[in-house]
Formats: structure tokens, C-alpha cells, sequence
């Protein structure tokens, strides 16, 4: 078991051909099984084989058919994919290397409609080399300050042009920017500090979280992005430039040549990664959904709800956040038709009425809305563009359910899409601002109707 375990997950053991394809095969079979049982067992829909085949490097809510899928499906697909990702990237890197080929090429493992061609060629190019060390374990030599503080030099300069080219000209925040950018800062990082020689797995890592690290302090002090956005976006960063500088430490000490052709093409991919992200425009729109339980019935709670008084000023820390909250909302006109101005501490949402049924539901699109906080940073003011049009409220909802004894179980929902990869990821932080935003709307109307009710009697 050991022995299988560290062929599939290690980066020492060589992997030929007939290896690589039977642990392929057996592979993808296993998690094409276990995606198809939780999806079923979750939606009772099939997992179609021909959209798990699909090239993309993203999980897609739209290829489990009509309707939303569970949010913890996606996230629980992801976190399990993540090993699957690893074991077919260091076997075909291993692979490569055991073809003759640059060990390069099996990093094009991770790049969509490439991969495939790749995979077939390592699964048909014969053994011509090896993918043993040329020195022993035991002779580790120290950490070369000088490589190791060029690699982060280059690691910065990576990042800093990916945010430019990504953020500034594609207009994207995408996977090949929060993923694919770190993933091959750790690798130079591991490739350039092992180059001329062994050096410690820890002193490839360290360098490629300093790297990681000075990148996110670069894109503050220059006032691309706020702290809340890197601080969200370092996490899977570091995860994956940790991985990197592993595997670019395996190359390294595989080969030791000048091979700068196949890092160099690594490098060269990503800008075109991502341009290709700006094809994809479907988008996972998300619910949340918010619920308080009121003492009185739903026609006067329908009263509060569309004569919307103003709410008491937040918390301190609720506006130090920066995140945005509700201040007054007021309706012009009745019925469908009629339009709702939500006056948010960033600016208004305009929503037009779809559906007005009193005591029963009010539903509302969105017709514009203002950015959804204010960046934290060392300057006055920075707009970065990642608050106009990222995260897009579609529309809302208001629904009051008749509960016993003249109560009310007031429900409110908002749809949303949001436009930074992974989406699954970043609407932890976009469902936990929605909902603390509906909390405070729908306990004010608590506080508003059970005040009136009582003063009533």
C-alpha cells in the first residue's frame, strides 16, 4: 500500500507507460463513479459523462442539468478533486520525464483541450530516460541566497504582470490569475533554487510564500486591489505555490540541464490561459436565503415590508468592514410595476416589482445597484475594478408564511452571480455579506411590526 501510495502521490518513483495508463484508466473511472452516486444521491439527476469529459477547468453547476445545484455538492466535488488533480499531474510530469520529453510538457496536464493531447502522447511514447535523482538524498546543500531572492524577484514580476494583463486589459479574475499564476511562481521557485543543485524542500517552499507574500504587499502598494481581496485570495495561493515549488524542486533534481525552453513555455501560457477564460460567460447563479419568525400576522408584516422605515445605524466594526448595508428603502408606486429604492451606504439598488401579492410575496428584479464595499488600503480611496459588475445581484424576493397563533415566518432571498474564479470559493464571502445584509433588513422589520402590534392593543 505504501509503495502505491508514494508511485501515485510522490514524485520520486519513475512511471512508464503501461503504469501511467492503467492508473489513468482506474483513475478516472473511480472519480467519475463517486461524482455520479453524490450527484444523483444529492439531485437526482445524472452526472452526464459527456459533460464530465468537458475541457474546462472548472466545476459547472449548468452540466447537472436545470435548477441550482447544492453548494455543498460543488464544494465537496472540488475537495476531493483536488488529490485527483495532484496524482495525474506528478504521474505525468514523472512520465514525461521517463518519454525522454522535458518534464515540462506533463505540466500541460492542467491546461484544458492540451491536456488531452498530452495524455495520449505519454500514454503511447515509449520509456527512453529516467526520473532518478542524480544526487543522493543525503547531500543537500544550503539555500543560495542569491537564487533564491531572484526567484522571488521573478515570482513578484510574474504576478504583477498577470494582475495587469488579467484584471487591467482582459477584464478577468479568473482561474489563471488566483490558480495558475501562484501554481507557477512555486514552481519557478523550486526549479530556479534547485537548479545548480539539491536544496532542502523547505527552502523551496519558504521561497515561494515569500513570493507569494511580497506579490500581495506589491498589489496594495500600488493600489491594484485592497487587503480584504488578497487576504481572501492568499489562501489558495500559498496552497498551490507550496505544490508548485515541490514539483519544480522534483524537475530540478530529475534533470539537471538548462532547460529554460519548456519553463519558459509554462511561463508563455499563462496570459493566453488567460484570454481564454473571457470565452466562458456562464455563470452559477446562487441563492441565499434568510429567515426571522415575527409575532404578527403576515398582512401587517406586508405593511412594514413596503413602507420601509429607516434602520438604526450598524455596529462600529460593520462599517469599519468597509462591506456594504441597508440605510432606508423607499417604494414608488403599488404593484407590479411599482419600483423599490434600497439606499444602500455605498449607493441605491433600483428594483422594479415582478410580483406583488400582499401578505403572501413581493418579488423584485435589479436593475442597477451600487458597488458592494469600500477596499480596505493604506490610501484614502483605491476602486478596484473588481467591485464594478463582479458580483451582480439578479433579483430578490420577500415571502411571508402564515405560522400559528397570528405569526409570521418572513423569508428573504437574493439571487446573484458573481464573476471571479473560483466562484465557489469566493461566494463564501458573498453569501456571508448577503446574509448578514438580509439579517439586518429583516430584523428591523421584526422590531417595526411587533412594536406596531403591540401598541395596537
Amino acid at each position: 500500500m505504501m509503495h502505491v501510495l508514494q508511485l501515485l502521490f510522490g514524485l520520486k518513483s519513475p512511471v512508464d507507460r503501461k503504469t501511467y495508463l492503467i492508473a489513468g484508466l482506474s483513475l478516472a473511472v473511480l472519480k467519475y463513479a463517486i461524482d455520479a452516486v453524490l450527484v444523483y444521491v444529492t439531485t437526482g439527476k445524472i452526472w452526464s459523462l459527456l459533460a464530465y469529459l468537458s475541457p474546462v477547468l472548472m466545476l459547472r453547476a449548468e452540466a447537472l442539468g436545470d435548477g441550482p445545484a447544492p453548494e455543498m455538492l460543488l464544494w465537496g466535488m472540488a475537495a476531493y478533486a483536488l488529490p485527483f488533480a495532484w496524482v495525474g499531474l506528478s504521474m505525468s510530469v514523472r512520465r514525461a520525464a521517463d518519454s525522454g520529453s522535458s518534464p515540462w510538457l506533463g505540466v500541460g496536464f492542467l491546461v484544458p483541450v492540451l491536456n488531452w493531447i498530452i495524455i495520449a502522447y505519454l500514454c503511447y511514447a515509449p520509456s527512453r530516460a529516467g526520473w532518478a535523482p542524480e544526487v543522493s538524498e543525503g547531500e543537500i546543500l544550503p539555500t543560495d541566497l542569491k537564487t533564491a531572492l531572484a526567484s522571488v524577484g521573478l515570482g513578484v514580476a510574474l504576478t504583477m504582470s498577470m494582475v495587469a494583463t488579467s484584471v487591467f486589459v482582459l477584464g478577468e479574475y479568473g482561474w489563471t490569475l488566483f490558480i495558475g499564476t501562484p501554481f507557477v511562481v512555486g514552481m519557478l521557485a523550486g526549479w530556479l533554487t534547485n537548479r545548480s543543485g539539491r536544496r532542502s524542500a523547505m527552502s523551496a517552499v519558504l521561497t515561494a510564500v515569500l513570493a507569494i507574500t511580497l506579490s500581495g504587499v506589491a498589489t496594495l502598494l500600488f493600489a491594484l486591489e485592497g487587503f480584504i481581496c488578497i487576504a481572501m485570495a492568499a489562501l489558495p495561493a500559498y496552497v498551490v505555490a507550496m505544490a508548485g515549488a515541490l514539483l519544480g524542486r522534483a524537475i530540478a533534481n530529475s534533470r539537471r540541464s538548462k532547460d529554460l525552453l519548456g519553463v519558459s513555455v509554462i511561463v508563455a501560457c499563462l496570459p493566453f490561459l488567460a484570454g481564454a477564460e473571457t470565452l466562458h460567460e456562464d455563470h452559477t447563479l446562487y441563492e441565499v436565503e434568510t429567515t426571522v419568525e415575527i409575532d404578527a400576522s403576515p398582512l401587517e408584516v406586508w405593511e412594514h415590508v413596503i413602507n420601509f422605515t429607516e434602520l438604526d445605524p450598524p455596529a462600529d466594526w460593520v462599517v469599519a468592514t468597509g462591506v456594504a448595508y441597508p440605510i432606508r428603502a423607499k417604494l414608488i408606486g403599488e404593484g407590479v410595476g411599482a419600483v423599490r429604492h434600497c439606499e444602500f451606504s455605498t449607493g441605491p439598488f433600483v428594483e422594479p416589482i415582478t410580483r406583488w401579492e400582499p401578505g403572501k410575496r413581493l418579488s423584485f428584479d435589479v436593475l442597477s445597484q451600487p458597488v458592494p464595499m469600500k477596499e480596505w488600503s493604506p490610501y484614502r480611496e483605491i476602486h478596484p475594478p473588481h467591485l464594478d459588475g463582479y458580483l451582480r445581484s439578479k433579483r430578490g424576493e420577500f415571502r411571508f408564511v402564515e405560522l400559528p397563533g397570528g405569526r409570521t415566518r418572513l423569508e428573504g432571498s437574493t439571487w446573484y452571480e458573481i464573476d471571479i474564479a473560483p466562484e465557489s470559493y469566493w461566494s463564501i464571502m458573498s453569501d456571508t455579506i448577503i446574509h448578514r445584509i438580509h439579517l439586518r433588513v429583516l430584523e428591523h422589520v421584526k422590531k417595526e411590526a411587533e412594536a406596531a402590534k403591540l401598541a395596537a392593543r
